[in-house]
């Protein structure tokens, strides 16, 4: 939790971030993420300084149990002076223990970011779902929150003026932005309207034009003049000499039939990584995320 601090800013976990991308897919399968089309709404966790606050919160618990569709698990939050934003003890469950940071006694508005958060970790606890590392399985942590329609409270957390800041979770306020543009290119929604921070909505809007980037690479069709010019150079030079390798490219060729090749490339919806044969026009159909790639190869 940053708190009065710097904020980090950029795409510097982007790579961590499409690996959880890719690891939701393969755990939870297609038809379990198309069960969070609809994101929570402002309204389920709203809460206002007159509520009462231990069953506010209890309130705003059970709400986002349900949205992660968690009936067996029964969320006891209580609060304490610590340095992070919130902690949960991870059990064999029904009951979990969450702490909450002192400072949501005031800070209300962000009880449900904190609580999402937290509620995740247990959500990827009962899948048996985490990546080595404290920083990657937060990430993740942070990412699947997003991705599954409760992490634009988290992104609505950061605040940063000239006097003071906050940011909630490990991704930055673009890769906040960036999971929420993945998520609605997918399923056609705009958390936008939800944002009472300004700065969140840039943050968003940075991000979802990252997003709508990887669509935009070769060999989609999608892809710009310059990206399609810089895909066949490389296609080329990869005919003409095999064992050469394509840089940073997005895509890398290797040799297929005798005199063919075949190109490799990351799935713009989940990242994982597609072979399609180099053969001009090709529609690919990833079998991860079922997403219909229109390519020129």
């Amino acid at each position: 939790m940053a708190n009065g601090g710097p904020v980090e800013h950029g795409y510097p976990h982007l790579e961590t971030v499409r690996a959880a991308v890719t690891a939701l897919y393969r755990r939870l399968s297609y038809d379990t993420i198309h069960q969070f089309t609809a994101s929570v709404v402002p309204a389920d966790v709203a809460f206002c300084d007159t509520d009462d606050l231990h069953l506010g919160v209890q309130r705003v618990a059970r709400e986002l149990v349900r949205h992660f569709r968690l009936p067996q698990a029964r969320m006891i939050v209580a609060f304490r002076a610590m340095e992070h934003a919130a902690n949960v003890e991870l059990t064999a469950g029904p009951e979990y223990f969450v702490e909450l940071n002192d400072r949501f006694r005031t800070h209300r508005r962000d009880i449900g970011a904190a609580l999402a958060h937290e509620i995740m970790h247990v959500y990827l606890h009962r899948l048996g779902l985490s990546f080595p590392g404290t920083r990657d399985n937060e990430i993740l942590t942070d990412t699947a929150t997003t991705y599954l329609g409760a992490g634009w409270l988290l992104l609505d957390a950061y605040r940063e003026d000239a006097a003071s800041s906050q940011k909630l979770g490990y991704l930055t306020p673009e890769e906040f932005g960036y999971v929420l543009g993945k998520r609605s290119l997918v399923f056609g929604e705009d958390p936008s309207v939800w944002f009472t921070s300004a700065q969140a909505y840039t943050a968003y809007g940075r991000g979802l034009e990252r997003a709508r980037h990887d669509e935009r690479q070769p060999p989609l069709t999608a892809a710009g003049w310059a990206g399609r010019r810089r895909y066949a150079r490389d296609r080329r030079q990869a005919q003409d000499h095999p064992s050469s390798a394509a840089g940073d490219s997005p895509y890398s060729f290797a040799p297929d039939s005798p005199g063919a090749l075949r190109v490799t490339f990351a799935c713009p919806t989940c990242h994982q990584r597609i072979r399609v044969p180099v053969r001009g026009r090709v529609r690919a159909r990833c079998a991860l995320c079922r997403t219909v790639l229109e390519c020129d190869t």
